[in-house]
């Protein structure tokens, strides 16, 4: 039986995609990345340089651990340039977005040597909706809902790579999270390119994203959902409330792209907001909870940020009442109108301003993660092991950690938060809601 390993780049979408790619290997033995396989699969990921490079380096410690494997990449990254990441050293065949569906067609002729090189479709040619959902690979599943996007946001490449906005019916989805259910998964993670603009007219009524979340709620063995990203203009004060005061398994977890604080910035990326309306919604978080966690995504170096444009994001999200960053240094990406935008950032300076924010991140994570110590919360622990500690997540995305306890994994705990450590919050176990389990 021939060894076949899988690494996925970039974001929990592409991370339920490869899941569900991998369930079809029939006939083959899946392994760890890790290990030495027949054949190297890489879902790729374009959003930054730094994500070729990146791959580039894992094809190189691929081709180490066994010089005579196949190395497949597919995924965004092929799609937009496939010729390109054909010339990478080492890769054997290249697919698309909808050939990478494929693979286990494509394998028997790779693995012979009559099958090599780029097999990619035209972007406008895809309008199928492929399902995904991750089961098996961690504790918590990744569901994908919608792909693709419709907004033309100037230095963004996934409309290009992905396609236009798509999505399948509520009751597709609900029934993708019923066989979740059945494999004693607890958590899922909702996924998709921009999943508040999910819209279904299949049985005449139009029925929108926040439909979908009241669906979802009813299935039977799921306990917890979370919502992995929404844009701040399709985040309603409806789904607000919805999530934070009626919802019996919605946690009070929202992640929401800001990409600048800088309203001048935000016009040049195309950005369907301003300020002022991002902060209404992270007022309207805060005015019903002040325990519910609030991501935010930021990205620094823009064409045409000066140094008071960038002071203007930092002051805003110093004072705004979020509790982390996810911080992106701008990146060129071809074929998109702001790579050829006037006022380049210098390289060093685009690095200086990530740090400041990654600085100011810390410590904003710092002080929600004191603001909740003493706090009782429930937490899902995962089966990974080091040092001979286990980690879980709270309902309000804390990490806490605590000496590994199978008995605990995959179980939801009700904990007493006690005290911040760089791995995570200790925490003092309360009681256990003990329910089948993989």
């Amino acid at each position: 039986m021939k060894k076949i390993a899988f690494e996925t780049l970039g974001c929990k979408l592409n991370f339920a995609e490869t899941s569900t790619i991998a369930s079809k290997m029939e006939g083959y033995q899946r392994v760890d990345f890790k290990q030495p396989a027949d054949v190297y699969v890489i879902n790729t990921c374009a959003v930054t340089q730094n994500a070729e490079r990146k791959l580039k380096e894992i094809i190189r410690q691929a081709k180490k651990r066994n010089p005579q494997a196949k190395i497949v990449t597919l995924g965004c990254l092929t799609q937009l340039d496939p010729h390109k990441v054909a010339q990478f050293p080492y890769v054997d065949l290249v697919l698309g977005m909808e050939e990478k569906y494929k693979l286990h067609e494509y394998l028997p002729g790779l693995l012979e040597d009559k099958i090599k090189g780029v097999h990619s479709c035209e972007t406008n040619a895809r309008e199928t909706f492929h399902s995904a959902f991750s089961i098996g690979d961690r504790t918590r599943a990744f569901l994908k809902i919608q792909d693709g996007c419709d907004y033309p946001c100037t230095y963004c490449t996934i409309p290009l790579a992905r396609g236009k906005g798509r999505n399948p019916t509520v009751e597709q989805i609900v029934q993708n999270a019923r066989k979740i259910a059945t494999s004693g998964i607890k958590e899922i993670v909702l996924t998709g390119v921009n999943i508040g603009t999910f819209i279904d007219t299949s049985t005449g009524k139009k029925r929108t994203f926040f439909d979908l979340i009241q669906a979802l709620d009813q299935v039977e063995g799921i306990e917890r959902y979370r919502i992995s990203s929404i844009e701040p203009n399709l985040l309603t004060d409806e789904i607000i409330e919805y999530v934070l005061t009626k919802s019996p398994k919605f946690l009070p977890h929202f992640h929401i792209p800001l990409q600048s604080g800088s309203n001048e910035i935000l016009g040049k990326m195309r950005r369907r907001y301003r300020r002022e309306l991002y902060e209404q919604k992270v007022q309207k978080i805060r005015s019903i909870s002040s325990d519910a966690s609030i991501g935010v995504d930021v990205i620094v170096g823009f064409p045409g940020e000066t140094d008071e444009l960038f002071e203007e994001t930092y002051r805003f999200l110093k004072f705004l009442p979020v509790s982390y960053f996810h911080v992106f240094t701008y990146s060129e990406r071809p074929n998109t109108l702001a790579a050829s935008m006037p006022g380049k950032v210098p390289g060093k300076v685009r690095a200086e301003r990530s740090r400041k924010l990654r600085e100011l991140s810390k410590r904003k994570e710092l002080l929600f993660a004191e603001s909740q110590l003493g706090k009782t919360k429930s937490v899902l622990f995962e089966r990974s092991r080091k040092n001979n500690m286990m980690t879980g997540w709270t309902e309000n995305y804390l990490r806490v950690v605590h000496p590994y306890d199978e008995s605990l994994v995959n179980q939801i705990s009700e904990v007493k938060l006690l005290e911040n450590s760089p791995e995570g919050i200790t925490v003092q176990i309360l009681s256990t809601c003990l329910k089948s389990s993989t």
